[in-house]
């Protein structure tokens, strides 16, 4: 999963992996939905984080 990216993404390039736009990237990891580390002023993502977060879906979708 997520192959092609590197062990450490930029909120551009989480956005992009998801299909998500930044700003929408930028409020996951504010209410700390997605796992990150902030270096000064950048916001580094770990593709560990990024697959913890797709994977928890599974767990949350409510069955009709």
């Amino acid at each position: 999963m997520f192959k092609e990216y590197s062990d450490i993404l930029t909120v551009s390039q989480a956005a992009k992996a998801l299909g998500l736009g930044r700003n929408t990237v930028y409020q996951l990891v504010r209410t700390q939905q997605i796992g990150y580390k902030r270096i000064g002023t950048k916001i580094i993502i770990p593709k560990a984080c990024l697959i913890d977060f797709v994977l928890s879906a599974r767990y949350t979708v409510a069955n009709p």
